[in-house]
């Protein structure tokens, strides 16, 4: 087996935040990830990385947050829950500290999501159908009859 330099590992770790940051993981999920003891690697990944593994985390969470806000019309309540975060008032909390504002506040700052969609629900709902085609202008060969010979 070859040797693999730490910083590997770490961005093993890094990575697996960045991708699954809605699951409920936690330092130990990341420390083994990287194949590191809890402390090892809570030491090594802030000396890597500036920030502690769990702050690391909650940034992605936040930032995921922050989009879902900005993007969507869903409740506080259910982005928290879905970016893996498991209490309103430490999302509240911790949104607020890193935004400046609360959460609600932060959405009430952007255009509602209606605004961001570009077609009319009608026309998806037309362009969006089969259309029922007269036979003549079919492009399946078994629609038009047999040429006559």
């Amino acid at each position: 087996m070859a040797f693999v330099p730490p910083a590997r590992h770490l961005l093993r770790a890094k990575d697996l935040a960045d991708a699954r940051y809605f699951e409920p993981l936690d330092v130990d999920d990341l420390a083994h990830a990287a194949g590191l003891s809890r402390a090892h690697f809570s030491r090594e990944f802030r000396r890597a990385f500036g920030e502690p593994p769990h702050a690391y985390l909650l940034t992605r969470r936040l930032e995921r947050a922050a989009a879902l806000l900005r993007t969507t019309d869903r409740s506080v309540a259910d982005i928290c829950f879905s970016v893996g975060l498991q209490s309103v008032g430490s999302f509240t909390t911790s949104f607020t500290r890193t935004y400046g504002v609360s959460p609600k506040a932060y959405r009430d700052s952007f255009p509602p999501a209606a605004s961001y969609v570009r077609v009319p629900w009608c026309v998806m709902r037309v362009y969006g159908r089969p259309s029922v085609r007269p036979a003549e202008h079919s492009t399946f060969r078994e629609d038009s009859s047999p040429p006559a010979d």
